[in-house]
């Protein structure tokens, strides 16, 4: 009876092309036999033949995605401990996955990053992501190695910024999707109202049929508990709710690993006893230690290497293995300019996998060596041709970054996809012990359709009450446009705008001051539009102070400077020529005697001395520092300390520069 229903189905297809056609590849499942339960995949391609293919049931791919802080890698961990992967000496640290010593300080998800655990004889591969749009570079490479996707939502915030980025590049995948609705035991969840949002989100971005009849798992990976229930009282301490929810949606990879191996990089390591490692999924085929196979580079050209160590991931380890097929999700070492994107097959079969496609970046920033008065002193790399080796060096794992040569040899224009994403290189950078300068960020103008387009970022702002008007004022300034205004109730707010990415820039020291610290912004890139001409947006709007000699910073001298406005330094602190130490009240630039001593005699005051008080200066972080730069300074940057200097650091030339440019607006005009 099973015979005749599948010779009639197949008979059917043929008249079913039309409604296949727009897409390159569609699965349709279904079970053959409900005792033998064996499952068939039926593929339609735009060459017009069907196959029937087995698919591996013992293996699930997966990838945890969310807004930032919205529990997934928590969510992880517990799936690592409840599964019973870890062997009874290995320790689970708090956030185990964020191994990167930068990720555990910030608490945010950096690097993608491929575990694997065992439930109920299945292997559950499992990708944890960033959150921020500023890496997305990470997400987008990692959808092509997963067949679903489990979107984790806090009960209370609902749909944020990142949500909507991270949900929107698995569907452009056509990835099955699993809702897990975190933080349920929160007093202020609104878990149904959060569903809501969630189907609201996925009907906005046009998520297909099958799509938006997505499971539901409500969960405390904090506390290690899930139910199917949006009642916190039903709450189990178990994540089994998850695992089952994930082995009966998410697909099962095909086994076609009788056809020509087709294994494609999506990340990449590095281990100083095999070298350049690539990390991805095998598509199709075999691959076994000691295969000679081809590498077909970025560039169309190939390159024949031996695989000399393959390694799985289970839990926190790396093992290494002699064999892996279709579905799984390995290490590859043997070839040391393998690259993200490239795709390994058989010398006698070369058939290249799609390039992967990564967003362009936004945002861009000159990289300099340092040459401040005080260069070479602490640091470790300070020549062109160390930062040169080591921005290529980042080449060749971040997607997502460019590295371009200027006409000096000492410069380099670097992009990315925000400042938060180039705020970290610099940071590692100089942990590692590098010396450079940097530039104010600034957009990347595209034209698109034959005009200049910039890039805008949908922002959402969680605020009291009392401090909409200053921001909707604020950003309105910054040309921004508001989207939805929605009282949540308890005088909380939340408003929603898209606004210029270069409005941005500097906005986030404003927006804590204007809100007392109260309100939460968050942004993600939306899109290129036209680009606002004639119009200065973002930037500070108070000028600098800026040290007239060099020296070593007085008490004395701060007394009488800090009326003058803000002081980024404190007494002891050496400063040179041109160097920033603090923010005028007003808009110029002046500059101030940072280091003037009091004068010495043997005379005693008829007066008594007067004694000031010192306010508190306010050391700016990497990021702050970024954010206060002008197009006339840098940011120096050494393993021991970050300055702010004017580029030109004689006060004459200052002025003399300033007047040209002055003369040559005026003459444009």
């Amino acid at each position: 009876m099973y015979f005749l229903f599948l010779v009639s189905f197949l008979l059917f297809l043929p008249a079913m092309a039309d409604f296949f056609a727009d897409g390159p590849c569609k699965h349709i499942h279904f079970h053959v036999s409900e005792k033998c339960d064996i499952m068939y995949s039926i593929y339609y391609k735009e060459i017009g033949m069907i196959k029937l293919t087995n698919l591996r049931e013992d293996i699930r791919n997966i990838a945890i995605i969310a807004h930032v802080d919205h529990g997934k890698t928590t969510l992880v961990d517990e799936l690592l401990k409840q599964s019973h992967t870890l062997g009874a000496r290995e320790h689970l640290a708090e956030r185990a996955m964020d191994s990167n010593a930068l990720e555990q300080e910030r608490g945010i998800t950096i690097l993608a990053k491929n575990t694997a655990v065992e439930y109920n004889n299945h292997r559950i591969n499992i990708l944890d992501t960033p959150g921020h749009a500023d890496f997305g570079g990470e997400v987008e490479r990692i959808m092509k190695m997963v067949d679903g996707v489990v979107l984790v939502v806090d009960a209370y915030e609902g749909t944020m910024p990142q949500t909507r980025f991270v949900l929107k590049k698995a569907l452009e995948q056509h990835l099955t999707p699993i809702v897990v609705v975190n933080k349920i035991d929160k007093p202020s969840a609104r878990p149904e109202e959060v569903v809501d949002e969630v189907l609201d989100l996925f009907i906005e971005l046009g998520a297909e049929e099958d799509q938006l009849e997505f499971p539901v798992v409500y969960t405390s990976a904090i506390n290690g508990t899930s139910s199917l229930s949006d009642d916190p009282a039903e709450q189990e301490h178990t994540m089994n709710f998850v695992f089952d929810t994930i082995l009966e949606h998410i697909p099962a990879p095909v086994d076609n690993s009788d056809e020509p191996l087709q294994f494609q990089v999506s990340l990449l390591d590095y281990n100083e006893f095999v070298g350049r490692i690539g990390i991805g999924r095998v598509f199709r085929g075999k691959i076994k230690v000691g295969d000679n196979v081809t590498l077909s580079k970025l560039d169309g050209t190939t390159k024949n290497f031996r695989v000399t160590k393959m390694f799985g991931f289970f839990g926190l380890s790396r093992e290494e293995i002699t064999e892996a097929k279709a579905g799984d999700l390995i290490a590859v070492s043997g070839m040391d300019d393998i690259f993200v994107g490239e795709t390994v097959t058989p010398a006698d079969h070369v058939e290249p996998l799609p390039l992967l496609h990564i967003d362009e970046p936004t945002l861009k920033m000159t990289f300099l060596v340092n040459n401040s008065p005080f260069a070479g002193r602490e640091g470790k790399f300070v020549t062109s041709r160390k930062v040169e080796e080591r921005l290529n060096q980042e080449l060749q794992t971040d997607v997502s970054l460019r590295v371009e040569n200027t006409e000096s040899p000492d410069k380099w224009v670097v992009s990315g996809r925000g400042e938060l994403h180039l705020s970290i290189l610099i940071e590692t950078m100089r942990r590692e012990g590098f010396e450079l300068q940097v530039s104010r960020p600034e957009v990347i103008v595209k034209t698109i359709d034959g005009v200049d387009c910039e890039p805008f970022e949908r922002v959402q702002i969680d605020t009291p009450e009392e401090y909409q008007g200053s921001i909707i004022q604020a950003l309105s300034e910054r040309k921004g446009d508001m989207l939805d205004m929605i009282n949540e109730g308890n005088g909380q707010v939340r408003l929603v705008f898209l606004v210029p990415a270069r409005g941005l820039l500097g906005f986030t020291t404003d927006f804590m001051s204007m809100t007392r610290g109260y309100g939460i912004m968050n942004h993600t890139f939306d899109q290129y539009k036209p680009l606002i001409k004639g119009v200065n947006i973002g930037g500070r709007n108070r000028g600098a102070l800026i040290s007239v000699d060099t020296g070593t910073v007085t008490a004395y001298a701060m007394g009488y400077v800090q009326e003058r406005g803000l002081l980024f330094v404190n007494p002891g602190t050496e400063v040179y020529e041109g160097m920033i130490v603090g923010q005028n009240s007003r808009e110029n630039d002046i500059t101030v005697n940072i280091t003037k001593a009091k004068q010495q005699t043997n005379v005693r005051s008829a007066n008594k001395d007067s004694t000031s008080v010192l306010n508190t200066p306010k050391i700016l972080t990497l990021e702050e520092s970024l954010e206060f730069l002008n197009d006339d300074e840098y940011m120096e940057v050494t393993p021991v300390s970050i300055r702010l200097r004017k580029q030109e650091l004689n006060k004459a030339l200052r002025e003399k520069t300033a007047k040209k440019k002055k003369q040559a607006e005026l003459d444009a005009e």
